[in-house]
């Protein structure tokens, strides 16, 4: 904050993450009025951090660098002793050849009550999970496509994700890695007790629903954080947002480098 307001420019906070860490009461404000002000924001922290960020902004079409201070870091740009020279570069912009914008698809994430109530509506960079709450229990999932059954399964969960979600939980659960890049949506189930355990990869025309059909509840989460428990009947649809991700990127590695790089 320091830094920035010695050139000029305001940093503001969450009155959330500003009570939190004790910061001077002058940069903290309410959300709303932060993500109408905000030129830029900059995420401390790790992949988690980026994630919260992005709900932060609620689709707003505000650029987030990501400076990484977690562990794996795969969706930060900026190692924390580069944040300075960072900001230095966004600010002489894109037009100096300084930066560019990495626009990440997102998705629209919906629940629907048994009895047809709309019970909430969620937006995920990486993906929305629904999957078992008991431990040693698997829950029964139906998939349809386009209005139509595909196929149930017996499994600890569905995860039902973006290309950029697949590199994340996905990945955990043998999904494959999808370029960034592209538009689609992608089915992974977790642990399924059955034969068939494969991955789908649809367009995102393609209109994906998963309903609960058995008698155990399930968990509704929304990149890693919980948002809803699941009856039987309770339906979950997933379709792409009009809203995209905004990432600044200082060029250099691409997609498959950094992949390599991050795991190896």
């Amino acid at each position: 904050a320091a830094w920035l307001s010695e050139r000029g420019h305001e940093a503001l906070v969450t009155e959330v993450d500003g009570a939190a860490h004790g910061l001077l009461e002058h940069l903290n404000v309410a959300r709303a009025e932060m993500i109408a002000k905000a030129d830029l924001v900059v995420s401390l922290g790790g992949d988690g951090t980026m994630l919260r960020a992005v709900q932060l902004l609620q689709g707003a079409p505000v650029p987030v660098i990501g400076v990484n201070v977690g562990l794996l870091g795969y969706l930060t740009e900026v190692e924390p002793d580069g944040l300075s020279a960072a900001l230095e570069r966004w600010f002489a912009g894109p037009q100096a050849g300084q930066w560019e914008i990495d626009e990440r698809m997102l998705v629209d994430v919906s629940l629907t009550r048994a009895d047809g109530t709309p019970a909430g509506c969620w937006t995920a960079l990486n993906e929305g999970v629904v999957e078992k709450l008991e431990s040693g229990h698997s829950v029964r999932l139906q998939v349809s496509i386009d209005g139509t059954p595909f196929t149930s399964y017996a499994a600890d969960g569905l995860i039902l994700s973006t290309p950029t979600g697949s590199t994340a939980y996905s990945l955990s659960a043998r999904g494959p890695v999808m370029s960034p890049r592209l538009r689609a949506l992608l089915l992974t189930p977790v642990s399924p007790h059955m034969l068939f355990d494969r991955s789908l990869v649809l367009d995102p025309s393609e209109a994906l629903e998963v309903e609960v059909i058995g008698h155990r509840a399930a968990a509704l989460s929304i990149d890693g954080q919980p948002a809803a428990t699941l009856g039987e009947g309770d339906k979950v649809a997933v379709s792409p947002s009009a809203k995209v991700a905004r990432f600044v990127r200082f060029g250099g590695r691409r997609f498959h480098q950094i992949l390599k790089a991050k795991f190896g």
